[in-house]
């Protein structure tokens, strides 16, 4: 595994991670909001001997400089990243893998680079306002504002009640409460992700979270004509399976997986499930 930073053309410092087998085809892996990378874990193990994994961290997350423009911390900026990413380490085409936010980020990046996007691997996102569809309501959308402007208030009382509560045994146990799996995750697998956002300034989240509620893919899916495996769970009650669907009948060579029992974490629920699974299709479109 080798750790560098790439620069952008804005300036902005972003930290890059690739392991896996140099030179071989490469799955570039994109996070959720506030993520460092947790939930890719079982994948990287599994084809770290077949695939070259790039992972960077967003603008503002982990190792990443935040941008002296925050109005920069879009999910089309976002996506502009990871082709400078891969500019910057000389790969030309690669498999697109995103996870919750990652799935508009993906599909804004392969709409930005279609001939260089072998294929799209969106597991447990939305492609447009995922807020309206937030646990079956679009309750959280409109919400969304009350929370910025209580936010944006008090911006000091919520940084230490953020960094003191999220990784805490409260938090954890919110999180089985909420969404994830108790039954099938491992808690050491989940932990890294409350540890991580915990780091992060929660106005930076709440920035980023206002504009990814108003992004959209649907006007140019039926352009991204890769194929593409997207993945489900079942009871994802964050970005509920029937969005999965609708991707996949809108991109014109799509499969849909849907993982049972799996929740927004599905990918580390049921790990052996989702690497066979990826592995089948890896070869079956030439890239294995």
């Amino acid at each position: 595994m080798t750790q560098r930073h790439v620069e952008t053309p804005d300036g902005v410092r972003l930290s890059v991670r690739v392991d896996g087998r140099l030179g071989g085809p490469t799955l570039l892996l994109c996070d959720g909001i506030g993520c460092d990378g947790y939930i890719w874990k079982y994948v990287r193990e599994a084809l770290a001997g077949h695939c070259q994994l790039v992972h960077f961290n967003y603008r503002a997350h982990g190792e990443s400089e935040v941008p002296a423009d925050l109005a920069t911390l879009t999910i089309r900026q976002f996506a502009s990243d990871c082709w400078t990413v891969l500019d910057a380490l000389e790969i030309e085409r690669a498999v697109l893998c995103g996870h919750s936010m990652g799935v508009q980020v993906i599909l804004e990046a392969a709409n930005q680079r279609r001939s260089r996007t072998i294929a799209l691997v969106p597991s447990c996102g939305a492609f447009e306002r995922p807020l309206d569809t937030f646990r079956g309501s679009g309750m959280a959308s409109q919400v969304l504002p009350l929370i910025s402007s209580a936010v944006f208030a008090r911006p000091d009382t919520l940084r230490r009640l953020w960094r003191d509560i999220l990784p805490t045994e409260f938090a954890w146990w919110l999180a089985t409460v909420t969404e994830v799996n108790a039954k099938m995750i491992r808690r050491e697998d989940f932990a890294p992700y409350l540890e991580h956002l915990s780091l992060m300034d929660p106005l930076i989240f709440v920035r980023l979270l206002e504009n990814l509620a108003q992004h959209s893919a649907r006007s140019y899916l039926d352009g991204l004509d890769m194929p593409a495996l997207v993945f489900a769970g079942s009871r994802d009650r964050f970005t509920p399976s029937s969005l999965a669907e609708e991707l996949a009948d809108a991109l014109p060579d799509a499969e849909l997986c849907l993982i049972p029992g799996g929740s927004h974490t599905a990918l580390i629920e049921l790990p052996d499930l989702v690497v066979l699974r990826l592995e089948v299709f890896l070869r079956d479109i030439g890239v294995l």
